[in-house]
């Protein structure tokens, strides 16, 4: 059978019941809307590099080709009715609200409006959202014409919301990913030959040079030093230093050699719509507070340090100081 049918060279259609309109009717714009809608996900499908997040996409999908066939069911009221009825039932509501609610104990809670584009999935599928949305629309218009199945309407309407949250749930888990692979590729086996510990006169050495510099600048500071994976090798407190330094210096440092760059760094990167905005909040001890830095040696980050008491820009002053002592 060809793919074109010549039927539809006079701006019209034929509905699943057999009854020809216009092909900018209102029906036919709800079912093209959501048509527009299971294309995108489609493509955030395709992005996606959740599995969970992909098959339940996928299911959503499939369900959505009866879903556009209920509303493409027209039928002539002088003609009896034939083939299949599509309807949307409440469960199929209901399983969306359970989906909606497991993302959403997940979640890390944002402030302020998002801004998509966190992840090339999540664009995609805050996309769809919006066609939905329309679809929603323009089916609250058709509703005005002829009867609707009252369950459509909640259905809409909990599938953009679905769609909202399956995107912020695969930015949040982009960057748990990102940041166990830093991890992983810290635990990795090191190229023969190349020295990737710290020993403890090398932690001496740089904590002595960074207490140096801090008296230099006239501020106490807590100075820390931590292995590759990010955990306490040596800490050391200067008399008239703050409390709170005791908890920031070591997050510090463990963020630095978590993700490998600097906190200054990372903060840049996780502003809203950044590569890692959220990051601080999803992984525990994480800091986007200037004064960590990662140690290399041998082309590796072999630990970092981590510096608390001054501004952002005296911690950071202290921790290079530190890092020039390796």
């Amino acid at each position: 059978m060809s793919v074109y049918t010549k039927g539809g060279d006079k701006g019209e259609t034929s509905l699943l019941g057999g009854l020809r309109v216009s092909k900018d009717s209102l029906r036919v714009e709800v079912y093209g809307t959501l048509d527009e809608a299971t294309s995108a996900m489609g493509l955030g499908r395709a992005a996606c590099e959740d599995d969970e997040l992909r098959g339940d996409l996928h299911c959503l999908q499939r369900e959505l080709i009866d879903v556009m066939a209920e509303v493409a069911s027209g039928f002539d009221p002088d003609k009896p009715r034939k083939g299949k009825v599509y309807r949307v039932e409440p469960h199929q509501v209901e399983h969306l609200e359970k989906l909606i609610d497991a993302y959403q104990e997940e979640r890390v809670p944002q402030k302020g409006f998002v801004t998509p584009g966190g992840t090339q999935a999540a664009a995609a599928l805050d996309m769809a959202r919006t066609f939905v949305r329309r679809g929603e629309r323009r089916l609250i218009a058709l509703g005005r014409e002829e009867e609707i199945n009252p369950v459509l309407f909640k259905y809409f309407n909990r599938l953009s919301d679905y769609l909202y949250m399956a995107a912020r749930i695969d930015e949040q888990r982009a960057v748990v990913r990102e940041v166990t692979k830093q991890m992983k590729k810290a635990k990795a086996e090191p190229e023969e030959g190349t020295m990737t510990e710290l020993c403890l006169s090398d932690c001496d050495r740089l904590v002595e040079a960074g207490i140096a510099r801090a008296d230099a600048i006239s501020v106490p500071m807590v100075l820390v030093v931590v292995d590759a994976a990010g955990d306490l090798i040596e800490l050391r407190r200067m008399k008239g230093s703050l409390g709170v330094s005791l908890k920031l210096a070591p997050h510090k440092a463990y963020t630095a050699a978590a993700v490998r760059s600097p906190t200054h760094e990372i903060a840049k990167l996780s502003q809203p719509g950044g590569p890692l905005f959220g990051i601080d909040s999803n992984i525990p001890n994480f800091t986007l507070v200037g004064g960590g830095l990662p140690l290399e040696r041998g082309g590796r980050v072999v630990g970092a340090v981590g510096v608390s008491g001054g501004s952002v820009e005296e911690d950071i002053d202290v921790a290079r100081a530190m890092v020039a002592a390796l």
